[in-house]
C-alpha cells in the first residue's frame, strides 16, 4: 500500500522546506535591519526546520523507500548507515542556537537597547500565516492519503509555532516599551531571543540523539500491539492477523501488518479491505504514523483445506 508515495507526495514535502528557508531569508534579512534579535532567533530556527526536513528528503531517502520491507527491517536493526549528513546539520543548529542565545545575553548584560521597527512585527505576522497555511495544506494532504507524515509534520509546526509567537510576544512588548518609554519592556526582545535559542538548541539535540543512539526504531513488546490486533480482527473481511510487527519511531509507531482474507475475493476487494483496516489504525490511534499492510489468502490447513477447494477442483478425489 506504499505505492502512493508518488512525486507529489515528494512535491508537497519539497514545498516545505523551500517554504522554511524562504521565512528563514526573509526573517533573518528583516531582523537584522530592524535590530530585533527574537526574529532573528525565529529566523534561525525556520532555517532549523528546513535543515531537519532536508536531510529526511536527501536522495538516499527515495532509494531506500523502493527497497523491500524485509531488507529495510534489517537495516533499521543494524542501525541507520547514513547519519553522517543528519549529524552535520545538527551541529549547525546547535551552533546557531548558541550564538543567538550568546548573543542576546550580550545585549541583555550591556544595556543598550532600542525599540523594535514595526516592520519586525509585520514580518513575524505574515511569517506565522504563511506558515499556518502551509502547513495546513501538507497535514491535510498527507493525512487523506495515509502516509503517516501528518502526526511529525504536526509534532515540528508546534514547535515551530512556539517559537514565532514567543518572537511575537517580545517584539510587541519591546515595541510597547518604546512608544510608553518604559525602559524594562525594551529587554523582552532579547530575552525573546534567547527562549527562542532553547528551542533551536533543544531541535538540534533531538536530531543528533536519534542520529547518534537510534532511538527511533524500537520494536514494542506483543502485549503492547494486542490493540492493534484486535482493531484489525473487527474490520469487515479479515479473516485473521497473521502478523503485527509495531515499532516505535520517536513518539509515533509503525507498523507491519499481515492479513488473512477469503481466497475467493478479487484482488481490488483484498486491497479494499486493507485499505479499510489501515484507514481504521491511523484513525483511532493518533500515534500511530505509517502502516504497512500485506494480504494472503486465508490457508485454513489440514483437515480442513480441501473443504474450500472441492468445488472449484477438477481433480478427483478418491483413487481410481
Amino acid at each position: 500500500m506504499n505505492d502512493k508515495q508518488s512525486p507529489q507526495s515528494e512535491t508537497v514535502a519539497w514545498n516545505g522546506i523551500v517554504s522554511d528557508a524562504a521565512l528563514a531569508l526573509a526573517k533573518g534579512c528583516v531582523g537584522y535591519f530592524t535590530g530585533s534579535k527574537a526574529l532573528l532567533g525565529d529566523a534561525l530556527y525556520s532555517g532549523a526546520d528546513a535543515a531537519a526536513k532536508l536531510s529526511e528528503a536527501l536522495p538516499w531517502r527515495s532509494e531506500q523507500v523502493k527497497k523491500t520491507d524485509e531488507t529495510r527491517r534489517t537495516q533499521q536493526g543494524q542501525g541507520n548507515k547514513e547519519p553522517i549528513i543528519a549529524i552535520l546539520f545538527s551541529v549547525l543548529i546547535l551552533m546557531a542556537g548558541l550564538q543567538i542565545a550568546f548573543s542576546a545575553i550580550r545585549d541583555l548584560t550591556r544595556g543598550h537597547l532600542s525599540t523594535v521597527p514595526p516592520a519586525a512585527l509585520v514580518t513575524v505576522l505574515i511569517s506565522i500565516v504563511f506558515k499556518e497555511g502551509i502547513f495546513q495544506y501538507q497535514y491535510r494532504y498527507f493525512k487523506k492519503i495515509g502516509d503517516g507524515s501528518h502526526a511529525a509534520y504536526a509534532d515540528s509546526h508546534r514547535f515551530s509555532l512556539y517559537s514565532s509567537i514567543t518572537a511575537l510576544i517580545g517584539i510587541t512588548l519591546s515595541m510597547v516599551g518604546g512608544y510608553m518609554e518604559w525602559s524594562p519592556l525594551l529587554y523582552m526582545d532579547p530575552i525573546a531571543a534567547l527562549l527562542t535559542g532553547a528551542l533551536i538548541l533543544r531541535k538540534g539535540y533531538s536530531m543528533i540523539t536519534a542520529s547518534v543512539y537510534d532511538k527511533k526504531n524500537q520494536e514494542l513488546p506483543s502485549e503492547e500491539t494486542a490493540n492493534f490486533i484486535e482493531t484489525v480482527g473487527r474490520v469487515h473481511g479479515v479473516i485473521r492477523v497473521e502478523h503485527l510487527q509495531a515499532i516505535e519511531q520517536g513518539r509515533y509507531v509503525n507498523l507491519q501488518v499481515k492479513i488473512s482474507v477469503n481466497p475467493r475475493i478479487t484482488v481490488m476487494e483484498a486491497q479494499d479491505i486493507s485499505e479499510c483496516a489501515r484507514k481504521l489504525l491511523q484513525h483511532r490511534f493518533v500515534h500511530v504514523g505509517e502502516v504497512h499492510m500485506d494480504v494472503v489468502p486465508y490457508d485454513p490447513g489440514y483437515p480442513y483445506k480441501s473443504n474450500h477447494q472441492l468445488v472449484d477442483n477438477d481433480i478427483p478425489t478418491l483413487l481410481q
